[in-house]
């Protein structure tokens, strides 16, 4: 959520932001409720100090006069007098009670409307993030490749055969089942079975010991099913709801309903919400291993065969929360990308880092970097119905500022005392089975058979190859 405060000391800031991401916002509307909301909030204030200053100058006189009138018999010529004044004190308190009564009743009238539009307020991009209307857009920033391969000239150029899809492998080496997954729970579900199975173990168990032992980050297991808070502290609803699988709990008896989560961070972040850290305590570093969920929408006809783009998947995810500095914030950035690249260098596949544009960030994103491998199988067919290859995004590495940290009332105390909102940043490590997808096509070789790079043949039994 946005700072209400810095919305109305640069409201143009926040109006060109949202305009940069394509997203619509009603800022007429919401200046109109903040205009009400803080007359409103001013005025039960005021009040409220004047009931303060009133039970001060007039508690006194109230037991004077209670204490004549009590000494005072029915009748007596000065019992009407005392009686008129005391009603005369003791009315001025309860107008003003009256007062807050209607100015508190107004305020919880038009607070919901309120702070519905503030929590669609995107957070605006950074300063030097390219404008652009979409992914296509986008900048490249840099690329790297194994020795021997190059992208632009194409698999069978680089490697001397046509290469098969990932689906062609898939089927010959028996790493997946696409019939039996959809026939159990519909369309882009799937089953990895023997040698998929164990490689997706393999590059995730990878992945989290290369985050805890290399590179000091907390392992964590997060719950994966959370209440809506938890979803919109993170800054997934009410963009996202679309995306979330819900749990109508509520129907059931319960008190609230659950969500499926579709990424390790919703978890990671909502450990410390309504939290006070310490500075000396930050940065934090946590990484997960989850499963992921998510329903796709609006994706229909969007690879919808192979491991692409599915339904449930396991991701080792990586959240830091620093301190909120903007250098500091963007060090972490350039860090946490730097862990997926040794990543994908240690799985030798070739990647390309993109920066994305204004159009292309999320409503929580101040700044997104994604990474996309080359994947043999994806792109055009050429003449003879081969691949021509294409960039799939694997990766996305995000700073959020404090936008989650505010919706989360995550804060920090520094040396001084004072609060801060904290900074936070997060960035996939790997996501599978879509890394499966460039793996087994970037290593497949001319008898249909598939190298296993060796940084991963530790995890596997010191194994060299997959075959049928």
């Amino acid at each position: 959520m946005i700072d209400i405060k810095a919305y109305r000391e640069t409201p143009a800031r926040f109006q060109a932001g949202a305009g940069a991401k394509r997203i619509i916002i009603d800022f007429g509307r919401l200046d109109a409720l903040d205009a009400e909301r803080r007359r409103l909030v001013t005025g039960i204030e005021t009040r409220k100090a004047d009931q303060n200053r009133l039970s001060k100058e007039i508690g006194p006189q109230l037991g004077q006069l209670k204490g004549r009138l009590k000494g005072l018999l029915e009748g007596s010529p000065g019992r009407a007098e005392v009686q008129g004044q005391l009603a005369g004190l003791e009315a001025a308190p309860l107008a003003l009670k009256n007062q807050i009564a209607v100015l508190e009743a107004e305020l919880r009238r038009i607070e919901p409307e309120w702070e519905s539009i503030l929590m669609t307020v995107p957070q605006p991009p950074a300063s030097d993030v390219p404008v652009g209307a979409s992914s296509d857009d986008n900048v490249e920033l840099r690329r790297w490749a194994p020795a021997g391969f190059d992208p632009a000239r194409g698999f069978a150029a680089c490697r001397g055969f046509a290469p098969r899809t990932h689906l062609d492998l898939v089927k010959s080496l028996k790493l997946a089942d696409f019939e039996r997954g959809v026939k159990m729970s519909g369309t882009r579900h799937y089953i990895l079975t023997g040698w998929g199975m164990r490689l997706q173990q393999a590059v995730l168990r990878m992945a989290f010991d290369m985050m805890t032992n290399e590179n000091g980050f907390t392992p964590i297991g997060v719950p994966v099913i959370v209440q809506e808070q938890c979803m919109v502290g993170t800054g997934f609803f009410p963009a996202g709801r679309e995306q979330a699988y819900h749990i109508e709990e509520s129907r059931r008896g319960a008190g609230h309903d659950l969500f499926l989560t579709g990424t390790g961070e919703v978890g990671l972040m909502g450990i410390h919400a309504g939290e006070i850290l310490h500075e000396a305590d930050l940065p934090i570093r946590y990484t997960t291993v989850s499963t992921c969920f998510r329903r796709e929408a609006g994706a229909a006809g969007k690879d919808t065969a192979g491991l692409y783009r599915i339904h449930q998947f396991e991701k080792v995810e990586q959240v830091v929360v620093c301190r909120a500095d903007d250098a500091e914030s963007r060090q972490w950035h350039q860090t946490m990308i730097g862990f997926v690249e040794s990543l994908l260098q240690r799985m030798e596949l070739p990647y390309r880092l993109l920066q994305c544009c204004t159009g292309d960030l999320g409503v929580k994103n101040e700044d997104m970097i994604d990474i996309e491998c080359w994947m043999p199988g994806r792109g055009e067919v050429d003449v003879g119905g081969v691949p021509q290859g294409a960039w799939g995004e694997t990766h996305s590495a995000s700073r959020l500022a404090d936008f989650q940290t505010r919706r989360l009332n995550v804060r920090y105390r520094d040396s001084n005392g004072k609060l801060h909102f904290p900074y936070a940043l997060n960035n996939t490590v790997c996501a599978s089975p879509r890394i499966l997808i460039p793996l087994v096509e970037i290593h497949q070789q001319a008898d249909g058979s598939v190298r296993i790079p060796e940084a991963l043949r530790p995890y596997l039994g010191g194994a060299t190859e997959i075959r049928a």
